[in-house]
């Protein structure tokens, strides 16, 4: 990551001629945003295919890969989806395929640096969709040899069984009840990537399985809401079908279950049933960033640039809103650069 003075003016211009080889390939104006985007992107977040979360310490974690690889494809920069791949490959995938969530920057600047070896099933998720589309994009099979190994990890160590639902595990470790003091198992509803749910149906041998799991997250979302807003929160607990904020990481609706709403809209689930709820809430003047699901207090901060443009492209999609989406700077942190570009795909891919 390159900051001020001649090196950020250095990256400047090699950004643009990176960007002029890459227009010229181009053939829609969203893939042509998206590849201007994304060329601010990585030179704000990316540095030798790390990923880098400026809000958070300047830590990697498996998510941002994945968002990073996902951008890469969509932007057609195989150059950048390979840097970013061989970094996750080498740095964060564990022996059984899945992925070490957090890489804290350390001197060794390999697998030492890794803080936490859980795994987070959204980085997991969003991995393998990417490298299934890069699959396609460039008709590589290795690529799609790469994202089956990841999913069938994911099918053997994720998908838990509970009384009503299959569901997805956040991590392999630490969310269960036999693994706590806790009852039921906590859940995490943005990590359901519905379009990558859909995808990955379409490739694996347990094709019913994710169908199972698309259909728990919604009938989930459908139900999980809470406060006099109605909201899905960032953590839930579901114990014998019954839902709860009992003990859970937060009681918030907020940076995470933002993401929920993008999700829905992008893998075309239209009814507004859905939605009705999350419309009321951006309804509300300098929408709160988040709010607390238990006692209804509100952040004192509004919605980041990335949560209004999730706004934006949710309502461009399901109903034909105009879409305003803003400018990726040094103003933004690497998550709303992210749920900026997130959002920006996602509406290149309603249109196709």
């Amino acid at each position: 990551m390159v900051d001020g003075g001649r090196g950020w003016r250095f990256i400047r211009l090699v950004g643009l001629f990176g960007l002029l080889g890459i227009l010229a390939s181009c053939s829609n104006p969203e893939e042509r945003e998206i590849q201007e985007a994304f060329q601010a992107y990585k030179a704000l977040f990316i540095d030798n295919g790390r990923v880098i979360d400026t809000g958070n310490g300047d830590v990697s974690h498996s998510e941002g890969q994945g968002y990073g690889l996902l951008f890469a494809v969509a932007a057609n920069d195989r150059t950048a989806f390979d840097s970013i791949w061989l970094w996750t490959h080498t740095v964060l995938q564990r022996d059984d395929k899945l992925f070490h969530w957090r890489y804290r920057p350390c001197e060794s600047k390999n697998k030492q640096c890794i803080d936490d070896p859980n795994n987070a099933s959204d980085g997991d998720l969003l991995i393998a969709w990417a490298l299934l589309r890069a699959a396609d994009k460039w008709g590589d099979k290795s690529y799609r040899h790469d994202a089956q190994v990841i999913i069938t990890a994911i099918e053997e160590k994720l998908f838990i069984e509970t009384e009503a639902f299959l569901v997805l595990l956040p991590g392999e470790f630490g969310f269960k009840s036999d693994e706590s003091n806790d009852e039921g198992i906590q859940l995490n509803l943005s990590y359901w990537v519905f379009p990558a749910i859909d995808a990955i149906t379409e490739v694996s041998s347990r094709a019913l399985r994710w169908k199972a799991l698309h259909r728990s997250g919604t009938a989930l979302i459908y139900k999980a809401r809470f406060s006099k807003h109605k909201l899905p929160p960032d953590w839930l607990r579901v114990n014998e079908g019954a839902l709860s904020l009992t003990n859970t990481v937060s009681q918030e609706y907020g940076f995470n279950a933002c993401r929920i709403p993008l999700h829905l809209a992008w893998a075309g689930i239209d009814d507004a049933a859905f939605y009705s709820d999350f419309e009321r809430w951006w309804d509300i003047e300098n929408t709160p960033a988040t709010v607390n699901l238990l006692t209804n207090e509100i952040a004192e901060y509004a919605m980041t640039p990335g949560m209004k443009a999730v706004e934006s492209a949710v309502k461009h999609i399901i109903d034909g809103s105009p879409l305003s989406l803003p400018a990726i700077d040094r103003n933004m942190d690497y998550y709303s650069a992210s749920l900026t570009l997130l959002s920006m795909v996602a509406v290149m891919d309603a249109k196709s």
